[in-house]
């Protein structure tokens, strides 16, 4: 069998894998290859695709502002902007005060708004359950298949490749070399990442690399028909702050997710209509309008460590092997920056990011803090 051979292998197609593909291709040969028949399948394909600045822990925030300016001017990607106006609002009725006042702790550019201003936002929210509200006006909608495709270009002009329907079934290295079997033939390169989102522990146990305690969780979302005729065009994403349900106008529709987080083996997820129906049920009891229709219901996997940052660097013991996973729901939003970190760390280069924050991506900390709770 004839080995294909690479300066680098990506191994996942999501917008992980191909953002830091295309950067790396830029000064690397690159090869990616991604288990299903295109690119974007799984998360990346079912992403709420929606920026905000002041979404998850103060690393992840930091993250968030390094993309900033790339989702606004995506040199290479784009000739525009990925970014669109939309705006997040928390709505807190009064037993989640106390989560919204977490939320508002360290954030920036958060407005706090009276009960009236929320329903003057959003008319069909229930006035008598609110007691608290705050927006965020500069979150964004995302263009998340414009930006897929365009890395998927960038990489492509750059030399790089994809191989689709290219499953790994061994990971195995010698003479620093790794090498990928799959059902495409087999591929090698002296690194391997790791970007196979909900998979990622799995890849690690193939390449008989220390796993980091990756969780995949479940994430599920229905499209609902716009509530008594209104137009949801200009209303923001509206949430309940304690993640109980959020909402977000969709092409004159709502999406409406119940927030779940329960744990799944990796695998082509579907929504559970129990779990959905109780999500939505906490979503009515917000809101003035009833849910009479469901059109369509999807789920996707949110893939999170102990802490709940991103796993981004080598693996200790384990020589050439990159990790990039655990994005969570934060892993189109955070992107651009993690892609760049990727590219760098692969190439050699000094990061942009402060260290404390690539420290804090380190895949180390993690397999630390797996042994320790193991012990």
């Amino acid at each position: 069998m004839t080995t294909r051979s690479s300066d680098i292998l990506v191994i996942g197609g999501g917008m992980a894998g191909i953002s830091a593909a295309a950067l790396m291709a830029a000064d690397a040969s690159v090869t990616v290859l991604e288990a299903e028949a295109n690119v974007g399948h799984h998360s990346t394909g079912r992403s709420a695709a929606i920026f905000i600045r002041n979404y998850g822990s103060p690393v992840l925030r930091k993250l968030n502002a390094a993309s900033a300016p790339f989702l606004s001017a995506p040199d290479g990607v784009s000739d525009s902007s990925l970014l669109s106006p939309r705006g997040e609002m928390l709505v807190a009725a009064p037993d989640e005060l106390e989560a919204l006042a977490g939320y508002l702790e360290g954030s920036t550019g958060i407005e706090q708004l009276t009960p009236d201003q929320a329903v003057e936002l959003v008319p069909i929210l229930r006035r008598d359950r609110l007691a608290a509200a705050a927006i965020e006006w500069d979150a964004q909608d995302i263009d998340v298949d414009r930006m897929l495709q365009g890395f998927l270009r960038l990489l492509r002009k750059r030399g790089g490749e994809v191989v689709n329907g290219a499953r790994t079934g061994a990971l195995t290295r010698a003479n620093g070399v790794w090498t990928a079997t799959t059902d495409k033939g087999a591929y090698s390169a002296p690194i391997v990442v790791n970007a196979a989102g909900g998979w990622a522990d799995k890849l690690a146990a193939l390449a008989d690399a220390p796993q980091v305690g990756l969780r995949p969780l479940r994430r599920s979302a229905a499209l609902l028909p716009a509530p008594d005729g209104h137009d949801v065009t200009r209303w923001p994403l509206f949430a309940s702050a304690s993640e109980r349900w959020y909402a977000k106008p969709e092409a004159g529709l709502l999406m409406v997710s119940p927030c779940d987080e329960d744990p799944v083996e990796p695998h082509d997820v579907w929504a559970d209509d129990m779990v959905l129906a109780e999500g939505l049920d906490r979503y009515e009891q917000a809101v003035t309008v009833p849910v009479t229709h469901v059109l369509k219901n999807w789920a996707g996997m949110r893939s999170f460590v102990a802490d709940r940052n991103p796993v981004v660097g080598f693996a200790p013991g384990a020589q050439g092997f990159f990790w990039l996973a655990g994005q969570g729901g934060y892993g189109i939003q955070a992107s651009p920056a993690l892609a760049r970190l990727a590219a760098d760390l692969c190439l050699g280069r000094t990061p942009d990011l402060p260290a404390e924050t690539v420290a804090a991506l380190d895949p180390g900390r993690e397999i630390k803090a797996k042994a320790v709770a193991n012990a």
